[in-house]
């Protein structure tokens, strides 16, 4: 283990990878968005109550950008009070000064700062009717490309992360109509399993297509093709940190279809996601890929901070790009995870006290 990172899947390509990044300039990509399908009740606790769920992704790109949030008046938590990831990765970006853009792809409140606009709708309940339109789709990917290429032309290495309550839903859709055998992590320590494949089977049943677009038009989510669309551009120019759990498998899949270079592409999440055992993250990636997995303990679990603590428990997990984030701060600065935390635990006492 080298920085505090350990390398999963193909070991040298995750070396030469990390070789061509470290001490290099970083920009944080942040691709917030919405999918109907998290008013499913019981699939996912990214809000207080159901009616905030839709500001979160909003709001974690506010809370990045001023450390407090415009459209709700406290930071997305769960209902108990828990934290957004995306605490982690603001103390992440900061500390290493790497700076960040936001990427409306279809979230259903309007972020109250500057942003990238992605001419897409909202994706619907999959549960009840197909996701997005097929010209949708097409247009998320065209999009994406082109801000691909033009965040790839200012950094050796663009991170992507997301914002998206219930994708891990939609995610376990497309991968598994694409024919790869997945099972996903929850924001929630009882994942919600066997709701998740009902809503996916029953989902799937609606149509007979192997077309990468039309499975992600009826099963995906507006994040999927515009992160999917700025891999395949971004990866031909610079190196590329999806930053995320299992939404990021599935972005990985479609990214297959569409064309990504592998050479260039390593996925930077938590422990806490390798680790699940309700998910198989390292094999889905398998599936799809030899890319190397870059995997961060973030030490969480020694915290002074319930709050904090609470992630190393399985609550969240990931999130809003947090363990790529912790990596990229880790491999550009040299610091570790343990000075991270300390940082982590002042941010969380300035919010909360």
């Amino acid at each position: 283990m080298m920085y505090d990172i350990e390398i999963l899947g193909n070991s040298e390509k995750g070396k030469n990878f990390i070789d061509r990044i470290k001490k290099k300039d970083f920009l944080f990509s942040f691709v917030i968005s919405y999918t109907a399908t998290c008013e499913i009740p019981g699939i996912t606790i990214a809000g207080v109550d159901q009616e905030s769920i839709k500001y979160t992704p909003a709001a974690d790109a506010e809370f990045l950008h001023y450390g407090f949030c415009k459209s709700i008046e406290k930071i997305p938590m769960t209902p108990d009070g828990k934290p957004t990831p995306a605490l982690l990765t603001k103390v992440a970006l900061e500390s290493a000064s790497i700076p960040h853009v936001i990427i409306n792809a279809g979230s259903k409140i309007t972020p109250q700062l500057p942003y990238f606009h992605i001419d897409i709708e909202s994706g619907k309940n999959i549960a009840q009717s197909p996701a997005l339109e097929n010209s949708s789709v097409v247009r998320a990917v065209d999009y994406g490309r082109i801000i691909g290429r033009t965040l790839a032309s200012l950094t050796n290495c663009l991170l992507i992360g997301e914002s998206i309550p219930g994708g891990t839903t939609t995610a376990l859709a497309v991968m598994r109509k694409l024919g790869l055998d997945a099972m996903v992590s929850s924001s929630i320590p009882n994942n919600p399993v066997e709701l998740k494949n009902r809503v996916v089977e029953s989902a799937s049943k609606r149509f007979d297509s192997d077309d990468p677009f039309v499975i992600v038009s009826n099963l995906g989510d507006p994040m999927i093709p515009v992160i999917a669309g700025m891999l395949s551009s971004a990866s031909e120019i610079t190196n590329v940190l999806l930053s995320g759990g299992t939404q990021m498998a599935a972005v990985l899949a479609f990214g297959k279809k569409i064309g990504f270079n592998e050479n260039n592409t390593a996925i930077g999440t938590t422990c806490y996601i390798t680790n699940d055992k309700t998910a198989n993250f390292q094999q889905i990636v398998a599936q799809v890929s030899d890319i190397p997995i870059l995997t961060v303990n973030p030490k969480l679990e020694i915290s002074k901070f319930e709050g904090i603590r609470a992630y190393s428990q399985g609550f969240a997990k990931e999130g809003a790009g947090a363990g790529g984030s912790i990596i990229a701060s880790i491999l550009k600065t040299g610091t570790n995870s343990q000075t991270l935390l300390e940082l982590i635990e002042k941010e969380y006492q300035r919010i909360f006290t």
